[in-house]
């Protein structure tokens, strides 16, 4: 980081710019007087001593310097960690304001709606996609998800998700087979988010086209036959009606065949046999595993008799199976 840079970045913590100043300056000079930092800031000494009296207060700076009237920069870890606190607890307010804001404009534009304003709310057309994506950016805990085709992002690469994975946030993915055996989708999207952390199953069907963010939150959007009778959003907030769609996705989730490796996997087994077993599960064709995998029929048979005679069985639900017996998938 440059040097010029550390006012902006202190003010964004809620420092002045002359408190910001100030401080950069003393960074540069050591133990001085406040008169020595006046001269060389151009500022009057009434301003640098608010300043340093304020540094002082914020814990950034100590008035007990080597010489009198000396100050001096300390540590700043306690101090900036204060200050991020109080930063964040006045972001928070201003959030909840805002929340308070538009509830206010919704309930005077839609009046018959009060009862439910707080708990549910109906996005259609182009909003849906900027809400889907501002919800996963402010995702800090666990995403719950039921993925099935239309998507209104295009079902492309899942930046955010594989972002948020890398800061901690879990994913559960629970897929519908028709997402899975779309090559595309599942070579952009679903296997960099497999590979970067995420919990992943696969259903022939899902109930319900849902998002979960940190069990507050929920996004409902049509199937792939409602989209396009009615392309629509629906945003449920904290309510009984959260806690069932919760209680759906768990049940679901238990109910789900896992879409990728467990941990006890031969080390010795082959990539393409480990593809395979990662894909049997999930109730897709000999077709579309051959298409997803990149490689033709007749090679696929060869593998999984390989895999059938590892594993002394006849059928792919036999070998199946075994695998989730073994702990492989």
């Amino acid at each position: 980081m440059r040097d010029e840079d550390l006012p902006k970045h202190l003010g964004r913590l809620g420092l002045s710019d002359r408190e910001a100043l100030v401080y950069r300056a003393m960074l540069g000079t050591g133990p001085t007087g406040t008169a020595n930092l006046a001269a060389r800031l151009g500022m009057g000494p009434e301003e640098v001593d608010e300043s340093v009296a304020r540094l002082v207060e914020l814990g950034l700076a100590s008035a007990a310097g080597p010489a009198p009237a000396a100050v001096v920069p300390i540590e700043p870890s306690i101090g900036i960690e204060r200050l991020a606190h109080v930063r964040s607890a006045e972001l928070r307010q201003a959030q909840l304001a805002a929340i308070d804001a538009y509830r206010g404009y919704r309930r005077s534009v839609h009046p018959q709606q009060a009862g439910t304003d707080d708990m549910i709310e109906v996005l259609t057309g182009a909003r849906i996609k900027e809400r889907i994506r501002l919800s996963e950016h402010t995702a800090t805990t666990e995403v719950l998800r039921f993925d099935s085709p239309p998507y209104h992002t295009g079902g492309v690469s899942n930046e955010v998700e594989e972002r948020n994975l890398e800061h901690g946030v879990a994913y559960r993915i629970v897929y519908s087979k028709s997402a899975v055996q779309n090559a595309h989708y599942y070579e952009c999207n679903i296997k960099p988010c497999i590979a970067a952390g995420e919990q992943a199953r696969v259903l022939p069907t899902v109930p319900v086209k849902l998002t979960i963010f940190d069990r507050r939150l929920a996004l409902v959007s049509m199937s792939f036959v409602e989209a396009d009778i009615n392309d629509s959003l629906l945003i449920v907030r904290a309510s009984s009606l959260l806690t069932a769609l919760i209680g759906l996705f768990e049940s679901s989730w238990r109910a789900a065949f896992p879409l990728h490796l467990g941990g006890r996997v031969p080390p010795a087994l082959r990539p393409i046999h480990r593809r395979i077993l990662e894909l049997l599960g999930s109730g897709l064709t000999d077709e579309a595993i051959a298409e997803l995998l990149g490689i033709s029929r007749r090679t696929l048979s060869r593998n999984l008799e390989h895999l059938n005679s590892s594993a002394g069985s006849t059928t792919r639900f036999q070998l199946a199976l075994y695998a989730a017996r073994k702990g492989w998938i």
